[in-house]
């Protein structure tokens, strides 16, 4: 596990220029200035900042500040959006209220009765250089209590690189997707969290349906070279091995790159009868429209995408196999089955519904595949601030770790921390895309009815497994 220091010894070696960011000159310590946290035991843990943080003798009151860093511009805008959207879902829900309709940076409130969650939005812009300096500037300027978010692996990678493991400053990451951001030593940390479905998760579930219902015997994998499409291959990989699966090849392309035509030819001539892609929404919609259009006749799964990847996905599919789109015309084109995290329509319960239609009315749009894990994110910092009763960071953390939450999209009790590596354990899907019926998913196919529902307790890496380096 990575060595920890304090918020003040990292300002000591800041100044003396040992660390590549910039000096977090007016960073709070590790010992408070008098307002301690708020119930007179004068331990001084408070954060310097003023905002009377702290537990009193009849349960939680003050403020917690949470920096909340999302890609909220460019090509996956709607990544963040979606993520800061099921984020909001979770605190109002928690409130019995409407989720806060915004998808910009700024500052935003939620008043609880003793409890203010004070949001600080941050636009991460899916870049690792760029994270790391919101989430510096959440630390130093806005002194924030923990931190919340991005999409990209990279991303997640750098912020507990140089700054979490640096300031102990608590993280709940999400919805970057790469396992070993909760598997890697170097990364995982007692402070480290992560509510949202992982790569892992991914392989575990849809891997092994797929071995083991379909025909599949030897699969070619295909992958964007960074974090995120490496660890989908590696995890693939094992899963799909540790199943009798052969892998017959594994390349590695650019983020946004659209010249599939001589990697199917490669799976093809290497005798694959299944295909696996490791894509964003930048090159996923490619590589399905190569390999539907090109008539390779290779079984195409992985993962269920977002709406934006669906829709380019759905385009393709009525355009190679005719319209009316069928799902019987889908499952004999061999496009799935998919798993999936999360989508509104593979659950069945009074949270869910509630979600989704509080969701759906705030923001137009049905909850989409990382909705889920962010809404669990809000959802479990409002509970382990009222079981820890206390609005500190050290002690919110401490309430998470093992914290089976009650509320989520999946139904009560639904996601679980593990003690080990503090990644969220929870049920997952796997489906084959269908034609879309739903008004507000503003797709041409979505999630059908779940094939199968892969227990929680089969879904992530066990703390024995060979690539589970980390433990806490």
């Amino acid at each position: 596990m990575a060595r920890k220091q304090t918020r003040r010894q990292w300002l000591k070696t800041t100044a003396a220029g040992t660390l590549g960011v910039s000096a977090l000159a007016g960073c709070t310590g590790d010992g408070g200035n008098g307002n301690g946290n708020g119930n007179g035991n004068g331990n001084g843990n408070g954060n310097g900042n003023g905002n009377g943080n702290g537990t009193s003798n009849g349960g939680p009151s003050g403020t917690v500040k949470i920096g909340v860093m999302q890609p909220l511009s460019g090509d996956v805008q709607y990544y963040g959006q979606q993520s800061l959207w099921g984020f909001l879902s979770g605190l109002a829900y928690k409130h019995d209220s409407d989720p806060i309709d915004t998808s910009t940076t700024g500052t935003q409130t939620i008043e609880g009765d003793d409890v203010t969650y004070e949001l600080v939005i941050e636009d991460s812009q899916f870049s690792p250089d760029q994270a790391q300096t919101v989430a510096t500037d959440l630390v130093q300027d806005e002194e924030v209590d923990m931190l919340f978010g991005v999409a990209s692996s990279d991303g997640a990678r750098r912020v507990i690189e140089s700054v979490v493991l640096q300031t102990n400053v608590p993280y709940m990451a999400g919805p970057a997707a790469s396992a070993g951001l909760s598997s890697n030593s170097d990364l995982c940390n007692e402070l480290v969290f992560r509510a949202s479905e992982n790569t892992a998760m991914d392989a575990l579930s849809g891997g092994k349906y797929v071995a083991q219902e379909t025909d599949v015997e030897r699969v070619y994998i295909m992958a964007a070279d960074y974090s995120f499409g490496r660890a989908v291959a590696r995890n693939y990989r094992n899963v799909l091995e540790d199943e009798g699966i052969e892998i017959v090849g594994e390349r590695f392309v650019p983020r946004g790159h659209d010249e599939f035509e001589g990697l199917y030819e490669n799976a093809v001539d290497a005798n694959a009868d299944a295909v696996v892609g490791g894509f964003t929404v930048v090159t996923l919609p490619q590589f399905l429209d190569t390999g539907l259009s090109g008539d390779y006749g290779l079984r195409m799964f992985g993962g269920f995408a977002t709406q934006i990847s669906t829709n380019a996905i759905g385009g393709v599919a009525q355009r190679v196999l005719g319209e009316p789109l069928t799902a019987e015309k889908i499952k004999d084109a061999k496009l799935g089955p998919f798993t999936t995290r999360y989508h509104w329509n593979q659950y069945d319960n009074d949270i869910n519904d509630a979600f989704v239609d509080s969701y759906t009315s705030t923001y137009g749009i049905v909850p989409d595949l990382f909705s889920s894990g962010t809404f669990v994110a809000g959802s479990s910092i409002v509970q382990a601030v009222n079981e820890s009763g206390s609005t500190d960071g050290a002690d919110i953390a401490s309430a998470l770790r093992g914290m089976t939450v009650a509320d989520t999209p999946k139904g009560a009790d639904a996601y679980t921390f593990q003690e080990y590596n503090n990644q969220a354990r929870s049920e997952m899907t796997v489906a084959y895309p269908v034609p879309n019926t739903e008004d507000n998913w503003d797709a041409p196919i979505m999630p059908g009815e779940p094939l199968a529902r892969i227990p929680a307790d089969e879904t992530t890496l066990p703390a024995d497994h060979p690539d589970m380096g980390c433990s806490l």
